[in-house]
């Protein structure tokens, strides 16, 4: 918590919030990552639900060749879990993702990118149908931060709105949060500095989105 200036102390949840279906479900404590910032009431939160992903041969045996694979970035769409990357050729696979649902096919020496990034190397022995590497994406620390387009941890996904002023610059800080079925007022939410119409308006669908319902409404 944070003792905030004259013009934020004017802004309460009130003027944010306008109604929530059932405050034991619709409102919820956030912990508000520590390097937020100073943060008023009405921002746009996003939840850091992903860690790094690690890569390694398939748990299931060593491979018959020795491609490599670099290290992998964490992509827009990602969930956590193991991500399998099968060999359909000696130069092309197949990824999927945790759940079994297949992503698509790449091939070695081409970057493949969705939800998750890498680039296969074929080595010197060929691999064979049936090799390949896991991928294991870290679950996240389920902290909260402002949502931010361009974060590929979570926090890229609108997912609540801040209850009330907080300054989380150095540590983390617990907050009362919105994060499912709820109105709150357009105008009073806070977004990322510079965000763009488009990225503006695909966080307002997401607040909206059936598995959240915060619906904003202009005043």
């Amino acid at each position: 918590m944070f003792t905030p200036t004259s013009q934020e102390r004017a802004k309460t949840f009130s003027d944010v919030v306008k109604h929530v279906n059932d405050s034991n479900f619709s409102l919820d404590a956030f912990t508000v990552a520590s390097g937020s910032g100073i943060l008023k009431v009405g921002t746009v939160m996003g939840q850091a639900t992903l860690g790094s992903a690690t890569s390694a041969v398939k748990a299931s045996g060593a491979n018959t060749g020795n491609a490599t694979m670099s290290a992998v970035t964490v992509l827009d769409g990602a969930v956590s879990g193991i991500y399998t990357v099968r060999m359909l050729t000696a130069t092309t696979f197949r990824v999927e993702k945790p759940n079994g649902d297949v992503i698509g096919d790449g091939a070695t020496g081409t970057a493949f990118a969705d939800d998750i990034g890498f680039t296969m190397t074929a080595g010197g022995t060929p691999m064979v149908a049936g090799d390949g590497f896991d991928v294991t994406v870290a679950p996240g620390s389920l902290k909260w931060k402002p949502h931010d387009p361009a974060a590929v941890d979570g926090s890229q996904v609108a997912a609540g709105v801040l209850g009330e002023a907080v300054d989380a610059t150095s540590a983390d800080v617990v907050a009362l949060g919105v994060k499912w079925g709820a109105i709150v007022v357009l105008e009073e939410l806070t977004f990322k500095s510079g965000i763009s119409a488009p990225n503006r308006a695909a966080a307002i669908a997401s607040l909206g989105a059936p598995s959240r319902m915060i619906l904003a409404r202009g005043t």
